[in-house]
């Protein structure tokens, strides 16, 4: 896809020091890719700063990031015949979206988690009812080693799921357990947090190019 090669391309330009990870970073798009076109979802999870980079790295796939995602003129009819005060706004308003879920988000199921069983399974639980086969977990995780992603991992495995990880240079326990593991150049948290922005807003835009660049 020559748009999306355009946008990993311009994302080693700003960030030179993301050189070595241009070959997954290609991987983690190809397989987010596969994963939207059957009509799987992505499943985000993360801690802290990481737990705010999916709240980040979901509103730009739910809704257009860089690009117009225009409903289908059939879609617009049938929402104006759905609702005929309401549709047309909506035909006019609302915009095509890609499936993820944000399992940092989800407050009352996170808390009843900690509270009945372990706190760290609040994300393990959660793809319990969410995760389905072909999906993709991508989790972020600087150092590689949280518990609660850790069992993530085994969950989305037993759901015959695929992992995404971002770590920062060792890729701690999870570079073992990833199909794709983006371990940026860096030792320090924050530091690894800075370049695991650029890759994610990298991978959301050749997505939408892919999706909806035409």
């Amino acid at each position: 896809m020559r748009q999306s090669k355009e946008i990993l391309d311009g994302l080693i330009i700003r960030y030179p020091a993301l050189s070595g990870c241009r070959k997954s970073i290609g991987d983690a798009f190809e397989m987010l890719f596969a994963c939207l076109k059957d009509g799987k979802k992505l499943a985000l999870c993360g801690n802290g700063g990481s737990c705010a980079d999916c709240d980040h790295m979901a509103g730009e796939l739910l809704k257009g990031f860089c690009k117009d995602r225009p409903l289908q003129e059939m879609e617009k009819q049938m929402l104006r015949q759905i609702d005929r005060e309401r549709g047309g706004m909506l035909a006019d308003k609302l915009q095509k979206g890609l499936a993820v879920v944000n399992l940092c988000a989800n407050a009352a199921a996170m808390t009843a988690v900690a509270n009945d069983t372990d706190a760290e399974l609040v994300f393990a639980q959660q793809l319990m009812g969410l995760g389905n086969e072909g999906d993709v977990l991508v989790c972020i995780c600087p150092k590689g080693r949280a518990e609660n992603i850790l069992n993530a991992i085994a969950a989305a495995r037993l759901k015959k799921m695929k992992v995404l990880g971002l770590t920062a240079q060792d890729g701690g326990k999870m570079e073992s357990l990833c199909d794709v593991l983006i371990a940026v150049p860096e030792k320090e948290v924050y530091r690894a947090q800075e370049l695991h922005l650029p890759i994610y807003h990298a991978l959301c835009l050749m997505l939408e190019e892919a999706f909806f660049g035409q």
